[in-house]
């Protein structure tokens, strides 16, 4: 059996405290747009939220979104990796564990962290002892041929998004092609469509996250 099978059919552990859903992707995919765009939705429906981002050496992604106004800056927490991003969401998750359960301790009943980590390859990924459910955000502006290339991100994320298919005309990117793809190489696991920066498409990444780890209905 493959490496890549060994790790996708790993048991998840039972959902602890608040639940964890990590947003993982190249630079520049649109991961920290993403969140921009979930916070509000997330609050309009009552949920109880905190967020983690993760950078290399700096805290910029952090203080943007405590900058944004769409959430209590004190809601905010950064982990600077110090190394390769995915070494603190995958190989060792401690910093980011910390972080989790500091914020469940600062704010009782505490019901969704969302974790955002800094830009990596396709080969990033979550541990599964950090969180419950993950997202890998993509873009169109990296090729249409993306999909086809198998990345662990594509291939293990629960959901995969597409981001900026605004761009895909200017671009020479067929998005059928790519949606028809990666559902092929996901064996049919959920991928979206998004343009983060007029927030087409948000809602039902939303509605996906409440349903499959908030057990709302959507």
């Amino acid at each position: 059996m493959s490496a890549v099978a060994n790790l996708d059919d790993r048991p998840r552990p039972a959902l602890r405290g608040a639940a964890r859903v990590g947003i993982g992707g190249p630079v520049g995919s649109g991961k920290t747009a993403l969140l921009e765009r979930m916070i509000p939705r997330f609050v309009a429906r009552g949920t109880n939220l905190a967020v983690i981002t993760n950078d290399l050496v700096t805290q910029e992604d952090a203080e943007r979104v405590k900058r944004s106004g769409l959430i209590d800056p004190a809601r905010v927490r950064a982990v600077e990796t110090g190394a390769c991003p995915h070494t603190a969401i995958r190989e060792d998750p401690t910093l980011n564990l910390q972080t989790a359960e500091e914020l469940e301790r600062a704010w009782p009943g505490l019901e969704l962290v969302l974790i955002e980590s800094g830009g990596d390859n396709l080969a990033s990924t979550f541990s599964l002892d950090l969180v419950d459910y993950w997202l890998f955000v993509i873009d169109t502006a990296g090729g249409d041929d993306i999909p086809r290339k198998r990345g662990l991100g594509i291939l293990q994320s629960d959901l995969l998004v597409i981001n900026k298919v605004d761009l895909a005309p200017h671009v020479g990117v067929d998005i059928d092609r790519m949606m028809r793809e990666g559902l092929d190489v996901r064996r049919n696991r959920p991928i979206r469509l998004t343009n983060c920066r007029t927030g087409d498409g948000v809602d039902e990444v939303v509605r996906i996250i409440a349903r499959e780890v908030l057990f709302e209905d959507s």
